[in-house]
C-alpha cells in the first residue's frame, strides 16, 4: 500500500561519500497489530526472560498471534515432564476477539486462570503476559493477579505490562520483566520459604542464560567441578523455587548483561550480592 511503502522507504538508503551517516529512519516503536522485523517488549518478557522457567505457566494475554509467534522459535532446553512440571511446549492464550477489545478481557482471564488451575494443577505459579491490545484498552491485569492469587492460597500470579508497543526492542520487555521478577517475586516471597533453603558459603546463581542449546548446564558443570553449588538459573532450565532463593546466593553470575543487568543491579543494592 501507498501508505505503507512510504513509511518503509526510510529503512533502506544508500551510504553516500561525504555524509555522516545515510539517512535510514529506525529505533522506533513498534506499531500495534504489525508484525517487526525484530522484537518488541512483549517478545522480551514472555520469550527470553519469562519464558524458560518451567514449573511455571505464561500466559499470552492478547490476540492469538503473539502467542503462536513467540511459542516455538527458542530452544531454551529443560528437563521435565510436560503438563506435570514442565509447560515449555504449551501455549496458553487468551485469544482475544473484537467482543474482548470492546468490553474488556479481565473476565475472560480469570476464566483461563481459573480453567488453568482445573486442568494443570500442578503447576506452580502462573504470568500474565501483556499484549498490545492490553495496554490500549487499559485492562487490569493487576487487580485480576491479586484477587485470583488470594483465591488459589497466595498462589504466585504475576502482572507483566510488557505491551509489545512499549519499546523500540525485545530490550525494555527484559527491563519490565526483571522489574515483575523484583515487585512480585522477591517483595513477596513466603518466609516459610526462606527457612527451608538452607544456605552455604559457596551459594552462586548464573543470571541471564537461557540454556539455548544446553548451555547453561555446561556452565553449571563447570561451577560445580569448581566447588561452588548453583542454587538458580535464570532462567533456562529455571523454576520458580530458584528465583525465590536467589537473593541467598554470595555471588551472581552474569552472562547476557543486556537482559538481566537490571535485576542483578537491585540485588547489589538490596542484598549485597556482587
Amino acid at each position: 500500500p501507498e501508505k505503507t511503502a512510504k513509511r518503509r522507504a526510510k529503512h533502506l538508503n544508500v551510504h553516500e561519500a561525504g555524509k555522516s551517516d545515510c539517512g535510514v529512519k529506525s529505533n522506533l516503536k513498534s506499531i500495534p497489530g504489525v508484525m517487526t522485523i525484530r522484537g518488541c517488549a512483549y517478545a522480551g518478557s514472555k520469550g527470553v526472560v519469562w519464558g524458560p522457567i518451567k514449573d511455571m505457566i505464561h500466559i499470552s494475554h492478547g490476540p492469538v498471534g503473539c502467542g503462536q509467534y513467540s511459542w516455538g522459535s527458542r530452544r531454551n532446553y529443560y528437563v521435565g515432564t510436560t503438563g506435570i512440571d514442565t509447560f515449555g511446549t504449551m501455549q496458553f492464550t487468551s485469544d482475544f476477539q473484537e467482543k474482548d477489545i470492546v468490553f474488556g478481557g479481565d473476565k475472560k482471564l480469570t476464566k483461563v486462570i481459573d480453567e488453568i488451575q482445573d486442568l494443570f494443577p500442578l503447576n506452580r505459579g502462573i504470568t500474565i503476559q501483556s499484549e498490545c491490545p492490553i495496554g490500549l484498552i487499559g485492562d487490569d491485569i493487576e487487580a485480576v493477579s491479586r484477587v485470583k492469587s488470594k483465591e488459589y492460597d497466595g498462589k504466585t500470579i504475576v502482572p507483566v505490562r510488557c505491551e509489545g508497543f512499549r519499546g523500540v526492542s525485545q530490550s525494555l520487555g527484559h527491563h519490565i520483566a526483571n522489574d515483575a521478577v523484583r515487585d512480585w517475586i522477591f517483595d513477596k516471597i513466603n518466609p516459610e520459604t526462606e527457612r527451608r533453603f538452607e544456605p552455604t558459603p559457596y551459594d552462586v546463581a548464573i543470571i541471564g542464560d537461557y540454556n539455548i542449546g544446553g548451555d547453561a548446564w555446561s556452565s553449571r558443570i563447570l561451577l560445580e567441578e569448581m566447588g561452588l553449588r548453583v542454587i538458580a538459573q535464570w532462567s533456562g532450565d529455571g523454576s520458580l523455587a530458584e528465583l525465590e532463593a536467589t537473593p541467598k546466593a554470595k555471588l551472581n553470575i552474569l552472562h547476557c548483561y543486556r537482559s538481566m543487568n537490571y535485576i542483578s543491579r537491585h540485588m547489589e543494592e538490596k542484598f549485597g550480592i556482587p
